[in-house]
């Protein structure tokens, strides 16, 4: 991997890292359009530690906040009934279904998964799924024609199962073109929570997971063609870039529809389909090569 190739794709771990549209899939469809080999699962998972380091510095009052409380209510038990405490068990029962699942699909993960037509599906899917889900979080918060506004759900009435269905729907984010922040936003949404708090959780509930995996796939460097400082060097583009989106898109989902990241993923989605089955682009470009 050259050093121009690791900074395009830490530019683009950073730009899609936190938008519904799928960091693990924009990464692979970087290389093949580019003709690159694919930078691989280990350069993703480590690649994403500079994002989530984006995430603790964004978050670091939540965090520090939680951190505290978690750590009282091992020993007092009068802090066990304390939001931030619950919250710390909660982020740490919703990283369950990752961390087992990621294990057992290891080998599906680096392989299969990264095929171009089941990213195109679940581009596609997926779209539809968030669409679904912020229109019926849109009837709610403005209510209309024989409808009363309908109060939805905060992290304050989030438990044990939610925090288990947000986790799951995290967990489907190992396909790539799934999208983390997609299918947890999609999830929370569908449970009534807003937009907000479907976020906030969404990026609290991957910090684990995404360390993890990282720290995980650290020995895989070096290996093939990707070795450590343009992994480092990415590493440290999609931190910069990472931190200004996620300020960003905070602001922008307070006030704004889903819905541009809902056209986006159908016709990339569409668009991948229709490459493929034209032969412009084969649907392991890139595998051979490392």
């Amino acid at each position: 991997m050259s050093w121009f190739e690791s900074f395009v794709l830490g530019l683009v771990q950073g730009l899609t890292e936190f938008l519904p549209i799928s960091s693990s899939a924009h990464l692979r469809l970087t290389a093949a359009f580019a003709g690159w080999h694919d930078p691989g699962a280990a350069f993703t998972a480590i690649s994403q530690i500079g994002t989530e380091a984006a995430v603790l510095i964004y978050f670091r009052k939540d965090i520090a906040r939680i951190l505290s409380a978690w750590f009282r209510s091992l020993t007092d038990r009068s802090m066990r009934g304390d939001h931030d405490a619950q919250m710390g068990w909660l982020v740490i029962v919703g990283s369950i279904p990752i961390g087992v699942l990621g294990i057992t699909l290891k080998d599906q993960i680096e392989g299969p998964f990264r095929d171009l037509r089941l990213i195109a599906t679940t581009l596609i899917v997926m779209g539809i799924v968030l669409g679904v889900a912020d229109r019926l979080a849109a009837r709610d918060e403005t209510g209309g024609k024989h409808r009363v506004v309908k109060e939805r759900k905060t992290l304050k009435d989030l438990g044990v199962k939610d925090g288990l269905i947000y986790g799951f729907c995290q967990a489907m984010a190992l396909i790539p073109g799934v999208s983390r922040s997609g299918a947890t936003i999609s999830g929370g949404l569908l449970m009534g929570y807003t937009r907000e708090s479907a976020a906030r959780y969404s990026f609290l509930l991957a910090i684990p997971a995404v360390l993890a995996s990282g720290a995980y796939e650290l020995k895989d460097v070096g290996e093939g063609h990707v070795s450590w400082g343009p992994t480092i060097f990415a590493t440290l583009v999609a931190f910069f870039v990472g931190y200004a989106v996620i300020a960003w898109f905070m602001k922008f989902i307070t006030t704004k529809s889903f819905m541009p990241f809902v056209i986006y993923r159908v016709a990339l989605g569409i668009l991948i389909f229709a490459l493929v089955s034209a032969g412009v682009l084969s649907p392991h470009a890139g595998e051979s090569g490392g």
